[in-house]
């Protein structure tokens, strides 16, 4: 087995996560990094990556996305939920939908309330967030004006949008200038990870403008075995490479930037994880940690869809021809609907008193399709996307055997409590409250999804159990922490073993209430710093908005 030079460290996934530590660690000249990503790199040329509005495509391309599936869901009719990962340079962020929200400052208070995360507030986060950023509207005391990451704000040109926001304030609801500052909750325009109409992705962000150092490698298609050890110190890993069997040092530290699930996998086959799951398939025992794969969470949403009785919606682009305008417009220009991911609208509400705060998230689409672009109707329609933020079903990850090339076996336990199966059900009542409201009065048709004749408790959980789906946010199986389940502590080391890291969405001690990808960029970015022996950016002290009677009153 060839063994290369050593590097000082060794990064496993050029994801959302791991491409930050590349860049900022190999900001350091006398340090020595190798990014190790098993995908490659998506070509200028594919538009299924860069263009926005061709989101649902990577997500069904095995060269572009680890195709997994849940375990049949009990609660959702047995159906098996498809759980797609980015596979390549940008991780997920190539293949995600490009909404760029933040989550809740009272998320991370709460992670801060836990045992040894004391650094994790709010205060300490947000410098974090306006440190990868570069917000289109300008910098303030929230947004960033310097950072890598480009966020642009939904330019809302189609009055659908417009009639989202202005029927849910007449429904009650407050108008948020901007979900990821001062006020998440209410209707809001959406931010996205979108520049000069192509995808943001961190591939683009943190990889392109630094891949010439000389101090950092970059090797696709390079699949990671194993991570090494010697008793209990992570030596370095084993990668596939072009058919052959590498080992490469790592003289301070690896860090796996895998992924939620593939970071687990990666444990557990190294070594580090339930001593009786590995002893099971006779895989060494380095550190026996219980809450590897563990604690798995994510976010489900429903579409609830209306007929639209004018021809504005994106329907209109769904012909072969239209398409083909669509593509070119945007092959030449950078400009038009391809130039979109088109959750441009959408919002943050509490779903009943005595939520402090929002509980349920809005995205609004000018188009009745499936997030993956399957199910398309027969009609111009729009809908929206609702799901709950704070999901009390909670799953796992196992190991299927000790081979890293099976698939692992994935159970979030959707819908199997009451207070998760509550929640799918206001907010299918609560949209269909907003969509009656006057402002869609002059677009008004016949509901499509779940349909007039859906109106009981027991119908709407019947609709739930067969049409709800996935937010794509799987999360948690590598918790911060210092309770017997956590993984890792508030830098991302693990528990029980020396010189390895993990650092990606796996490592969030609760799941925060929103798209996951900003967060995990700011997670990144704030453990780079404590790597890096930097003292952390000083604390924010911006205020945040928490309405004032949310004890008794839902709106």
């Amino acid at each position: 087995m060839p063994t290369q030079k050593a590097y000082d460290y060794i990064i496993i996934g050029a994801g959302s996560a791991g491409s930050v530590l590349a860049n900022r660690l190999s900001e350091d000249r006398d340090v020595s990094v190798l990014l190790l990503e098993a995908g490659g790199r998506a070509p200028w040329w594919d538009w299924r990556v860069h263009m926005p509005s061709a989101l649902s495509y990577p997500m069904h391309s095995s060269s572009l996305s680890w195709q997994y599936y849940t375990e049949p869901q009990e609660h959702l009719n047995n159906r098996k939920i498809y759980w797609p990962r980015g596979k390549g340079l940008g991780g997920s962020s190539s293949i995600n939908g490009m909404c760029y929200v933040r989550g809740h400052a009272l998320d991370y208070d709460g992670w801060a309330a836990l045992p040894g995360l004391e650094n994790w507030t709010y205060a300490d986060c947000l410098p974090y967030f306006q440190k990868a950023e570069t917000y289109d509207r300008g910098a303030d005391d929230y947004r960033g004006g310097e950072g890598p990451l480009n966020v642009s704000v939904g330019p809302c040109e189609n009055q659908l949008h417009h009639a989202w926001m202005e029927a849910g304030q007449q429904a009650g609801y407050p108008f948020s200038a901007d979900m990821n500052g001062f006020q998440q909750e209410g209707m809001a325009r959406m931010d996205m990870t979108v520049h000069k109409g192509r995808r943001w992705s961190t591939m683009l962000a943190y990889l392109d403008p630094v891949q010439s150092r000389p101090n950092l490698t970059i090797l696709t298609n390079a699949h990671t075995r194993r991570i090494n050890f010697e008793g209990t110190t992570a030596t370095g890993v084993d990668y596939l490479r072009n058919g052959q069997r590498v080992t490469v040092a790592a003289t301070r530290e690896v860090i796996s930037a895998a992924g939620s699930l593939n970071s687990p996998q990666l444990l557990m086959i190294s070594g580090v994880g339930p001593a009786d799951q590995l002893r099971g398939f006779d895989l060494p025992v380095i550190a026996d940690l219980p809450g590897v794969g563990e604690n798995l969470q994510d976010h489900l949403e429903l579409y609830v869809q209306q007929e639209c009785l004018q021809p504005i919606t994106l329907y209109k682009v769904m012909s072969p021809l239209a398409k083909l305008k669509v593509g070119l417009e945007w092959i030449l220009f950078k400009s038009g609907i391809g130039a979109s991911n088109h959750f441009e609208a959408g919002g943050f509400i509490r779903s009943e008193p005595g939520i402090e705060h929002p509980n349920l998230q809005y995205h609004f689409l000018p188009m009745a399709v499936r997030y993956d672009g399957g199910n398309p109707t027969d009609r111009h329609g729009y809908q929206a996307h609702v799901g709950p933020m704070r999901s009390t079903s909670v799953g796992y990850m196992r190991l299927r055997s000790g081979n890293i090339d099976d698939a692992p076996l994935l159970q979030p336990n959707y819908n199997s409590t009451e207070q998760d199966q509550r929640e799918l059900r206001d907010g299918v009542k609560l949209t269909r409250e907003i969509f009656a409201q006057a402002g869609f009065d002059p677009y008004r048709g016949t509901e499509l999804a779940p349909g007039a004749d859906v109106k009981t408790d027991a119908e709407i959980d019947a609709f739930v159990r067969d049409a709800v789906e996935t937010a794509y946010h799987p999360s948690c199986t590598c918790k911060m922490g210092e309770d017997a389940m956590a993984v890792v502590d508030g830098e991302g080391r693990v528990h029980g073993v020396e010189n390895l890291r993990v650092v990606d969405s796996s490592i969030m001690p609760k799941i925060v209430s929103g798209n996951l990808n900003a967060p995990t960029i700011m997670m990144a970015e704030k453990i780079a710093d404590a790597i890096r022996g930097r003292p952390p950016l000083p604390k924010s002290d911006a205020p945040v908005y928490l309405a004032e009677d949310w004890q008794t009153r839902q709106r």
